[in-house]
């Protein structure tokens, strides 16, 4: 990546939000892929840029999947509101990295 490129890039900490902690998520630790949710406006190269520089591996892939939040209706009003919505990462590492926040 260029350096200009880096410089407009938000904070590393802004992009990656939390990890996924699901059955899903963690069968998929052992094909070496790590799952994320990173904020809204995050591109690919944000995303595969954080990671690397937060946990110190190497990306071979990033792939995004947006959720919509689903719609809620409040039991004492009645009225209908909404669930945030969000964003996941799917990284893939390279073969022998780890991120160490997965391990049991």
């Amino acid at each position: 990546m260029s350096l200009l490129v880096k410089n407009k890039m938000r904070d590393h900490r802004n992009v990656i939000l939390r990890p996924v902690v699901s059955e899903k998520s963690y069968a998929l630790l052992e094909d070496n892929v790590y799952t994320f949710e990173v904020a809204l406006g995050a591109s690919k190269p944000e995303i595969r840029f954080a990671v690397e520089e937060l946990f110190g591996v190497s990306v071979v892939k990033v792939n995004t999947l947006r959720r919509k939040g689903k719609q809620r209706r409040n039991r004492r009003t009645n009225k209908i509101g909404r669930r945030p919505d969000s964003k996941r990462a799917l990284v893939t590492l390279a073969a022998g990295d780890s991120i160490d926040v997965f391990e049991v």
